[in-house]
Protein backbone atom coordinates (compact mmCIF):
# COMPACT_ATOMS: atom_id res chain seq x y z
CA UNK A 1 0.00 0.00 0.00
CA UNK A 2 1.27 3.33 -1.01
CA UNK A 3 1.99 6.11 1.95
CA UNK A 4 -0.83 8.39 -0.33
CA UNK A 5 -3.78 5.85 0.20
CA UNK A 6 -3.34 5.15 3.72
CA UNK A 7 -5.06 8.19 4.90
CA UNK A 8 -8.26 6.79 2.88
CA UNK A 9 -7.62 3.03 5.12
CA UNK A 10 -6.82 4.37 8.19
CA UNK A 11 -9.01 6.41 10.43
CA UNK A 12 -8.30 10.37 11.35
CA UNK A 13 -5.22 10.74 13.40
CA UNK A 14 -4.38 6.86 13.02
CA UNK A 15 -0.80 7.47 13.21
CA UNK A 16 -0.16 10.10 15.47
CA UNK A 17 -0.87 7.13 17.75
CA UNK A 18 0.64 4.09 15.67
CA UNK A 19 3.45 3.62 13.90
CA UNK A 20 4.28 3.46 10.44
CA UNK A 21 6.41 0.42 9.57
CA UNK A 22 5.52 0.57 6.12
CA UNK A 23 8.53 0.88 3.37
CA UNK A 24 8.29 3.05 0.41
CA UNK A 25 10.17 4.16 -2.27
CA UNK A 26 11.42 8.03 -2.24
CA UNK A 27 9.59 10.13 -4.92
CA UNK A 28 12.86 12.45 -5.50
CA UNK A 29 15.88 9.99 -5.34
CA UNK A 30 14.18 6.47 -6.23
CA UNK A 31 15.86 5.34 -3.26
CA UNK A 32 14.35 2.80 -0.86
CA UNK A 33 13.21 3.88 2.77
CA UNK A 34 12.79 1.48 5.61
CA UNK A 35 11.92 2.89 8.89
CA UNK A 36 14.03 0.46 11.22
CA UNK A 37 17.04 2.41 10.91
CA UNK A 38 15.13 5.44 11.98
CA UNK A 39 15.47 5.37 15.51
CA UNK A 40 11.45 6.31 15.50
CA UNK A 41 8.28 4.33 14.79
CA UNK A 42 7.16 7.59 12.80
CA UNK A 43 9.73 7.67 9.68
CA UNK A 44 8.28 10.63 7.63
CA UNK A 45 11.52 11.65 5.39
CA UNK A 46 14.00 10.03 2.76
CA UNK A 47 17.34 9.60 4.80
CA UNK A 48 19.25 9.82 1.88
CA UNK A 49 18.07 13.60 0.04
CA UNK A 50 15.95 14.17 3.07
CA UNK A 51 12.26 14.78 1.19
CA UNK A 52 9.21 13.53 2.22
CA UNK A 53 5.45 14.26 0.81
CA UNK A 54 3.01 16.29 1.47
CA UNK A 55 0.53 14.36 3.31
CA UNK A 56 -0.22 15.43 6.67
CA UNK A 57 -2.12 18.67 7.76
CA UNK A 58 -1.13 18.20 11.57
CA UNK A 59 1.47 15.21 12.15
CA UNK A 60 -0.01 12.10 11.67
CA UNK A 61 -3.29 13.06 10.51
CA UNK A 62 -2.83 12.33 6.42
CA UNK A 63 -5.64 14.88 5.85
CA UNK A 64 -3.47 16.85 3.31
CA UNK A 65 -4.84 16.31 -0.25
CA UNK A 66 -2.05 18.50 -1.49
CA UNK A 67 0.69 15.41 -1.65
CA UNK A 68 3.50 17.85 -2.96
CA UNK A 69 7.12 17.30 -2.61
CA UNK A 70 8.20 18.68 0.89
CA UNK A 71 12.08 19.82 -0.01
CA UNK A 72 14.47 20.53 2.71
CA UNK A 73 15.17 23.94 2.91
CA UNK A 74 16.77 25.03 6.15
CA UNK A 75 17.57 23.01 9.75
CA UNK A 76 16.99 24.34 13.40
CA UNK A 77 18.30 23.43 16.65
CA UNK A 78 15.47 22.60 18.96
CA UNK A 79 15.51 23.12 22.44
CA UNK A 80 17.51 20.67 24.16
CA UNK A 81 19.75 20.67 21.20
CA UNK A 82 17.74 18.05 18.77
CA UNK A 83 18.02 19.05 15.13
CA UNK A 84 15.00 19.38 12.88
CA UNK A 85 14.95 19.73 9.02
CA UNK A 86 12.44 22.48 7.59
CA UNK A 87 10.91 21.51 4.85
CA UNK A 88 8.30 23.52 2.37
CA UNK A 89 6.08 21.53 -0.15
CA UNK A 90 7.22 22.80 -3.64
CA UNK A 91 3.37 22.34 -4.60
CA UNK A 92 1.28 24.40 -1.52
CA UNK A 93 4.19 26.26 -0.13
CA UNK A 94 3.42 24.76 3.24
CA UNK A 95 6.56 24.69 5.80
CA UNK A 96 6.78 21.93 8.33
CA UNK A 97 9.94 20.84 10.71
CA UNK A 98 10.73 16.88 11.40
CA UNK A 99 13.05 15.95 13.58
CA UNK A 100 16.56 14.65 11.99
CA UNK A 101 16.61 10.76 11.83
CA UNK A 102 19.59 8.41 13.38
CA UNK A 103 20.41 7.12 9.89
CA UNK A 104 19.62 10.84 7.71
CA UNK A 105 22.62 11.96 5.69
CA UNK A 106 25.45 13.65 7.52
CA UNK A 107 26.39 15.33 4.61
CA UNK A 108 23.09 16.55 3.07
CA UNK A 109 22.60 17.84 6.72
CA UNK A 110 25.65 19.73 6.91
CA UNK A 111 25.01 21.25 3.42
CA UNK A 112 21.31 22.41 4.10
CA UNK A 113 22.57 23.48 7.47
CA UNK A 114 25.69 25.76 5.76
CA UNK A 115 23.85 26.92 2.46
CA UNK A 116 22.77 30.29 4.44
CA UNK A 117 26.74 31.05 5.05
CA UNK A 118 27.72 30.01 0.87
CA UNK A 119 24.94 32.65 0.06
CA UNK A 120 25.04 35.54 1.94
CA UNK A 121 22.34 38.04 0.85
CA UNK A 122 25.08 40.35 0.74
CA UNK A 123 28.60 40.47 -1.01
CA UNK A 124 31.25 39.09 1.59
CA UNK A 125 33.44 42.57 1.20
CA UNK A 126 31.06 44.35 3.08
CA UNK A 127 31.97 42.33 5.92
CA UNK A 128 35.20 43.99 6.22
CA UNK A 129 33.82 47.35 5.72
CA UNK A 130 31.09 46.58 8.58
CA UNK A 131 33.90 45.55 10.97
CA UNK A 132 36.21 48.29 10.63
CA UNK A 133 33.00 50.36 11.56
CA UNK A 134 32.58 48.77 14.44
CA UNK A 135 36.31 48.85 15.63
CA UNK A 136 37.83 45.87 14.27
CA UNK A 137 40.67 45.59 12.37
CA UNK A 138 38.59 44.74 9.02
CA UNK A 139 40.18 42.08 7.98
CA UNK A 140 39.31 38.95 7.17
CA UNK A 141 42.66 37.52 6.90
CA UNK A 142 43.71 37.73 10.61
Amino acid sequence: MNRENKRKTFEKGYYKTHPCRDSFLCKVCGRPVVPDAAGSAHRNHCPNCLSSLHVDEEPGDRAADCGGIMEPIGVWVRKGGEWAVIHRCRRCGKLDSNRVAADDNPMKLMSIALKPLTLPPFPLEHIEKLTALMGGSGSLSE
